[in-house]
Parts: C-alpha cells; sequence; structure tokens
C-alpha cells in the first residue's frame, strides 16, 4: 500500500473472521479514521470461496480508503464559503428526509383509502374538461390463428358475431389461439395496439382504427381478427372508465395534502400552546 494508508488485513478471511467480539480490531487506518472488524461483518456473502472473500473485503477497503482520503483532501481544499453551502445542503436534506417519512407515516395511518363512485364520478364531471387524451384511445377485440386452422371459418363467424353465451366455445378455442382480447369495453392506448397487432402501424392505422369496423388479416402464418368498437381521437376529453384509476389517485393525493395542511397547523398551534413556539418582536 502507498505511505498514506496503512491496510492492516487478518491473516485469514474465513468464516470465523467475522464472528462478532467484545472489543473491536482495526483492520485499517487513513489518517485519524479507522475501520473496524465490526464494519466488515456481514460484507461477505455466505458460501463464498476463500480466495473471493479476500478479494472482496479488499476491495470494500480500499473503497473506504480512496473516500476518506478523498474527504480529507476536500476539507483542505474546498473554499470555506463552498463547504458551508454543502453543509445547509446536508443539514436541510436531513431535515426533508425525516419530516417526510414521519408525514407518510401519519398519512398511511389516517387516510382513508377507499374512494366512492359517486365521490369519484362528481369529481370527474366537474373537472373533465382538464382530462383531453394525449392520444387515441381505442376499444377492440382481437384473436389470432393460425392460418390453417381447421375451424376457422366457424372461429370467425362467431367471433365477429360475438355472444356471451357462446362462453363455453371461446372457453376452448380462445386458449388454443396465439393471443385474443375479447374485453371490448376496455379502453386502450395506440401503442397497446400496435404491439398487439403489428400489421397496423401509425401510417396505416386510419385504414383498420376506425369505429365498427371488422377486420380479417392473414399473413404467411397468421391470421387476425379485430373488430373495433369505439375510437377517441387525441386531445378529446377522456372516457370516465378509462380515467378512474387516475381520478382516484387525485382524490387521494388531495386527501393527504389537506391532512398534511392540517396536521401542520395542529402541531404548530400545540406548540404555542405549550409555549414550545415563541416568534419574538
Amino acid at each position: 500500500m502507498k505511505r498514506w494508508a496503512y491496510i492492516g488485513l487478518l491473516s485469514c478471511f474465513s468464516c470465523s473472521y467475522f464472528t462478532p467480539e467484545a472489543k473491536p480490531e482495526a483492520v485499517a487506518r487513513v489518517n485519524d479514521s479507522y475501520l473496524y472488524k465490526d464494519d466488515l461483518k456481514n460484507l461477505v456473502p455466505k458460501g463464498t470461496t476463500a480466495a473471493d472473500s479476500v478479494l472482496i473485503v479488499r476491495n470494500f477497503i480500499d473503497r473506504w480508503a480512496a473516500q476518506k482520503l478523498l474527504i480529507d483532501r476536500a476539507e483542505v481544499n474546498l473554499g470555506d464559503e463552498q463547504k458551508a453551502e454543502f453543509d445547509a445542503l446536508i443539514r436541510q436534506y436531513k431535515v426533508d428526509l425525516y419530516t417526510k417519512a414521519y408525514l407518510e407515516q401519519i398519512v398511511k395511518q389516517t387516510v382513508d383509502t377507499v374512494v366512492s363512485e359517486a365521490a369519484l364520478q362528481e369529481y370527474y364531471k366537474a373537472n373533465k374538461e382538464n382530462f383531453r387524451t394525449s392520444g387515441s384511445l381505442v376499444r377492440l377485440r382481437y384473436l389470432r390463428l393460425d392460418k390453417d386452422n381447421p375451424r376457422y371459418e366457424t372461429i370467425k363467424s362467431k367471433f365477429f358475431d360475438y355472444r356471451k353465451s357462446d362462453k363455453k366455445f371461446w372457453d376452448t378455442y380462445a386458449l388454443q389461439s396465439k393471443g385474443f382480447a375479447f374485453n371490448d369495453s376496455v379502453w386502450v392506448e395506440m401503442n397497446q395496439v400496435y404491439a398487439k397487432l403489428p400489421f397496423i402501424n401509425p401510417d396505416n392505422r386510419d385504414q383498420y382504427i376506425v369505429s365498427g369496423k371488422s377486420t380479417q388479416h392473414s399473413d404467411s402464418l397468421e391470421t387476425y381478427l379485430v373488430k373495433v368498437r369505439a375510437v377517441i381521437d387525441k386531445n378529446q376529453v377522456a372516457p370516465y372508465e378509462y380515467l378512474k384509476p387516475t381520478l382516484k389517485e387525485v382524490l387521494l393525493n388531495k386527501r393527504k395534502l389537506e391532512l398534511i395542511k392540517k396536521f401542520e397547523k395542529e402541531i404548530t398551534d400545540d406548540a404555542i400552546k405549550d409555549k414550545d413556539y415563541e416568534v419574538y418582536q
């Protein structure tokens, strides 16, 4: 090692090396800072070979030494004004970290996470103009089949004349397909459509993504059946069902912020009452 760091490695890095002792032993020193045996506890995973154990420990010690040397150099070479600025940032970070964790704990214990359907719909009606689509939304169903499926005509007929009474039929044949989605009451974004139906792309989407349009498309291996139920274009008011999860998060965040504001006021009022908080004129 270089003259500025004395590294005192123990002679053996077996499991017994990491056994805690009543009096910690220093294994390395950089100037006035020491690294102790207890600092290396649980560093090496169980089952690690002796050679790998030595390498892991040595690398850790070297990194520790480099950091200590850098901070010592920084203390000497950085200006007082810059160090004071960094120290203020560190103090503020601690304040932010502690208060954030504490408030999250209060919120978790206090906020009612149940949002009623009525509350969601009321908020949507009052604010729906603020929720416009950033891209097109689509409701559709699709089915991917092998091109030579022997029951293709029957499957196609039932797909385009979709009925809930055909559930047993689809329980059999949908699972034999190469991909399907029958829940056409759910709004999806176009990137999901492109991923599931690769023959549709931004250049030809207007050919296929039209409300009420039925499509059967074949390539060399597969046939796609697609039925589009509805389309909402970009910059239109997003439908309630699509927004519902977002609306719930918005309302829950509002509750959290209101609780935090209330809690901060109460804790300040209590401190004033108990004379723990005073403002001097």
